[in-house]
């Protein structure tokens, strides 16, 4: 029943215009017909309960049905979550001033929640922070996330305004980060998404995530950047990176800096750190937390109880099988 709500909710949202641009999309690249291809996501929405962002960035239509059904889908991401991730502590991760409350030592930055916080403490703040990164509290994929600096921050009486009338109550010191993880992109700060899974005992890593921007302020997947995936035990690339554009790149187009064989600075304190963070409420087993690495450490952006998964494109590996197998060694679902 669950499985049928969540296939319901996700038709209701569904953008029907957005998927005939990616099945056109894929048509063009595989000389496939478009009512093929639409064909093919519906039986694979179905069957798999892959959506057709999934099918598209995972490359369904070069795959055979046994190496479909090793990949982890939206549908597949999302019975984790409503197994195992406890409605009523969602909140804490969703809520971003109150994960930060929760998870402050972690941080590495100064931060304030406009809904408490006085103009006056706002004005303080930015006299002396600059730049500064400013987040609607409970949006996804980067939306309503913005860097201001300099002559941005004279006037703050009127920044605040602009930032209460957009909702955009959260506001963050900008995390300095490691010269090596700026040698990728220097305009954004470029993140890892880490997925654990807490069993009451043991703290799994199960993906290690590398995400890049590309020219603009942040490095989200849906808002220009790209990614590749680590080894998780070493933190290091083997592979080169996409965008949702099937773009590859081995190395990076904005700084030349080589992708495959990057090496995560810091690599040890990051693993050390999720070791600790993901017991604080073991009641969310399963998070996607995003860490940036400062100068001073690892800091710790935020957690998604509702993470998806990153999975490479079998075009850049040369591997048709996804990480399903992978996950299932540990948790059941």
């Amino acid at each position: 029943m669950k499985r049928i709500r969540h296939y319901v909710s996700r038709l209701i949202s569904l953008d029907v215009k957005n998927m005939l641009a990616v099945a056109r999309a894929i048509s063009l690249r595989s000389r496939t017909p478009v009512i093929v291809i639409l064909i093919d996501m519906v039986w694979c929405s179905l069957v798999y309960q892959a959506g057709y962002l999934d099918y598209e960035e995972f490359e369904f239509n070069v795959l055979s049905r046994a190496e479909r059904r090793t990949w982890i889908t939206s549908g597949n991401a999302n019975s984790i979550v409503v197994k195992y991730n406890q409605r009523e502590y969602r909140e804490r991760f969703y809520d971003k001033p109150t994960f930060n409350k929760t998870f402050d030592e972690w941080l590495g930055r100064d931060w304030l929640d406009l809904r408490t916080a006085s103009e006056a403490e706002f004005v303080e703040f930015v006299r002396t922070h600059d730049p500064i990164m400013v987040k609607v509290v409970d949006s996804m994929s980067g939306a309503g996330i913005e860097k201001h600096s300099g002559e941005e921050l004279r006037d703050a009486n009127g920044l605040y305004r602009q930032l209460m009338d957009n909702r955009q109550f959260l506001v963050e010191a900008f995390i300095k980060q490691h010269p090596g993880m700026s040698a990728l992109c220097p305009t954004s700060v470029n993140s890892l998404r880490m997925i654990t899974f807490f069993d009451g005992t043991d703290v799994h890593v199960l993906e290690a995530v590398l995400r890049m921007g590309n020219g603009a302020d942040v490095d989200n997947y849906g808002r220009g950047g790209m990614y590749t995936v680590l080894d998780e035990k070493t933190g290091v690339a083997p592979y080169g990176a996409f965008d949702k554009y099937a773009n590859t790149f081995t190395v990076h187009p904005q700084t030349g800096t080589p992708i495959v064989g990057f090496r995560v600075p810091l690599y040890d304190e990051v693993l050390s750190t999720l070791d600790t963070v993901s017991r604080v409420i073991p009641q969310i087993p399963y998070v996607g937390w995003d860490i940036a690495i400062s100068t001073s450490g690892p800091a710790i952006i935020e957690g998604n109880y509702n993470t998806g998964v990153f999975q490479m494109k079998p075009s850049l590996t040369g591997i048709k099988t996804g990480l399903l197998p992978k996950f299932r060694e540990v948790i059941d679902f």
